[in-house]
């Protein structure tokens, strides 16, 4: 593969007669080998933009190159290049695990022997040996995202898109796939994750673009994007909604950006944390406000989110329906 696994151009998607735009011209360049991450909320053109990566939607304009290929003119070279695992495992609950795996490998045309020792490869990799002859409705929700993942990898593909591939899991099994994601990188595979979790992008990802309503509006390494929202976070703890309320306009001008505010609680990026804490105290005690806990800490992708958004990355729906019949995961 090239140095650069993924190309896109200007990438448009409506929706609903063109009244919806759920991709407003995307241009993204994913480097081979690394983890590529589109962090954002729910409806923010993620799945959308997976889909079309993935052949599954056409772009309305635009043009993408996946592994060196055209997604609208050679559709069947891009699917032989790559892996899908979604955000629900797509598993046939009525077959085994070895057997889920085995079916993938035939549809995809590939050599029966080489699909077997391939289908017990992956589920000794992936903890699932002892599993294999088990059928996959007595799964737990962590082993069913598994094995749909290795089903992503039965036919070795060099690139791998992962769409939100930890929703719901607890947080044992989060950080199982997590370790596993790391190791497929560090054998050669290029990773695509799109993710609204900002934990998972700050630990996996090389590289970030923010996505919002369609459009980047940030892109940079999370060190990168952390660093645009100044030295600290202080967070301020107050025994009711109102004294809260009230603290925001007292310490307004301390920050250069909006305070976040979420019932008894209140936070603002500050530039100088210990100076602005002393200066927050004074002018709190001086209104009669108390507190009931404060921390000064780094600041996270949640905040540098919050902080270009205006919102937290949650809720919404995404705009792109699933095609009928479409696949989770590559064909040939």
């Amino acid at each position: 593969m090239a140095d650069v696994a993924v190309e896109t151009h200007d990438i448009v998607r409506t929706f609903r007669d063109g009244e919806v735009r759920a991709l407003d011209g995307v241009s993204l360049s994913v480097p081979a080998g690394r983890v590529f991450g589109l962090l954002g909320p729910n409806g923010s053109g993620k799945t959308t933009m997976v889909r079309i990566l993935s052949t599954i939607l056409r772009p309305t304009s635009g043009r993408a190159i996946v592994a060196g290929y055209d997604v609208v003119a050679q559709p069947q070279q891009v699917r032989r290049r790559i892996g899908l695992a979604g955000q629900f495992a797509t598993v046939d609950e009525n077959l085994t695990g070895f057997e889920n795996l085995r079916m993938v490998g035939l549809l995809n045309h590939l050599a029966k022997p080489y699909v077997v020792a391939k289908s017990r490869q992956l589920l000794e990799d992936f903890g699932l040996a002892d599993a294999a002859n088990r059928i996959a409705k007595t799964y737990s929700g962590g082993m069913r995202r598994r094995l749909d993942l290795a089903a992503a990898l039965v036919g070795e593909p060099p690139l791998l898109f992962l769409d939100e591939p930890t929703t719901g899991l607890d947080p044992q099994s989060r950080s199982e796939l997590w370790t596993i994601i790391e190791r497929l990188v560090e054998g050669g595979t290029t990773v695509l994750l799109t993710t609204q979790y900002l934990d998972e992008a700050d630990r996996l990802a090389d590289r970030l673009v923010v996505l919002d309503h369609g459009r980047i509006i940030a892109e940079g390494t999370s060190r990168e994007l952390k660093a645009q929202m100044g030295a600290t976070v202080l967070e301020l703890g107050f025994a009711t909604t109102d004294a809260a309320a009230r603290a925001v306009p007292l310490l307004a001008d301390l920050s250069a950006t909006p305070a976040n505010l979420e019932g008894h609680n209140l936070e603002i990026t500050v530039d100088d944390g210990p100076a602005t804490t002393a200066d927050a105290l004074r002018r709190l005690d001086g209104a009669g406000l108390s507190l009931t806990g404060l921390q000064l800490r780094e600041p996270s992708l949640d905040d540098v989110f919050l902080a270009l958004t205006g919102h937290k990355a949650e809720d919404g729906s995404d705009l792109a329906p699933a095609p009928a019949g479409a696949s989770r995961r590559s064909r040939s």
